[in-house]
């Protein structure tokens, strides 16, 4: 089984080795896009031997959100023929599975063609140590629908995702088939300390493009302490151990699920 990954990066040095660690057991092949790294992350992705850099192209001038959207729609494209998968993901998005390899192999049995993975946004108090796996160390997360993607799907038989802006939906067209029940994850590492969370909101408001800034795309990179804190303490509450066997997210995560009928 053949697996191609695409993600895009800007300054995520900081992320990047917690992300090749999680995924280049499974991962025949890594195509990032730069936005022109100043933090060593380039010279990073180009050391690691089958991770491709590629530039970022800001195809729509005044909205990186909407740039990165049609990267994300188009670029797996390439794997078609090559790749029995592809992933599409942002750095900072652990897809995860207790059995991964055999349940993406079940999948693939069953003729499931896309895997849609349920969110959870994940919560440590501090930023994780540099040698940390991090679905093994920080494991305390809530459910959260946005970050419910389609990032796993077969490339020969997508014509189209389709996604929003974010990827927080996709309308896929093609031979579309879903799996019977959700036990994919996607456990998303932004709220690793909330000094990290601060600085990297503030490294990334400014560049928001005039169209994202209108749309409110990427809203949440200009929020104060208070606003953060009242966020942090909202996902908190629910949050729960996603290491737990007993944990059957395909019954115990509630949150609402686009792919899913009412």
């Amino acid at each position: 089984m053949k697996i191609h990954l695409y993600s895009c990066c800007w300054n995520d040095a900081r992320m990047l080795p917690f992300f090749f660690r999680h995924y280049e057991s499974w991962v025949d092949r890594f195509f990032i896009f730069d936005d022109g790294s100043s933090d060593g992350s380039d010279e990073l992705i180009a050391r690691h031997p089958r991770a491709e850099l590629q530039p970022f192209e800001h195809v729509v001038e005044d909205s990186f959100v909407l740039s990165a959207r049609a990267m994300y729609d188009h670029a797996w494209k390439q794997s078609r023929g090559e790749a029995d998968w592809v992933i599409v993901t942002n750095l900072d998005e652990h897809l995860h599975h207790p059995r991964l390899g055999e349940y993406i192999t079940a999948c693939a049995d069953r003729g499931v063609t896309v895997i849609p993975a349920l969110g959870y946004q994940m919560i440590s108090a501090e930023f994780p140590g540099p040698e940390e796996q991090l679905c093994d160390t920080r494991t305390r997360g809530a459910p959260w629908a946005q970050m419910s993607k389609a990032d796993l799907f077969v490339p020969d038989a997508v014509d189209e995702m389709r996604y929003i802006p974010g990827r927080h939906e996709a309308a896929p067209h093609g031979d579309i088939v879903y799996p019977e029940r959700d036990e994919l994850l996607n456990l998303h590492y932004r709220y690793m300390g909330r000094e990290f969370v601060h600085q990297r909101h503030g490294e990334l408001n400014p560049r928001l493009g005039s169209r994202d800034v209108a749309l409110e795309y990427g809203h949440k990179y200009a929020w104060n302490e208070r606003e953060l804190d009242a966020d942090w303490a909202a996902f908190e509450a629910r949050a729960v151990d996603v290491s737990n066997p007993r944990l059957q997210p395909w019954r115990s995560h509630a949150e609402p699920r686009w792919w899913r009928p009412a």
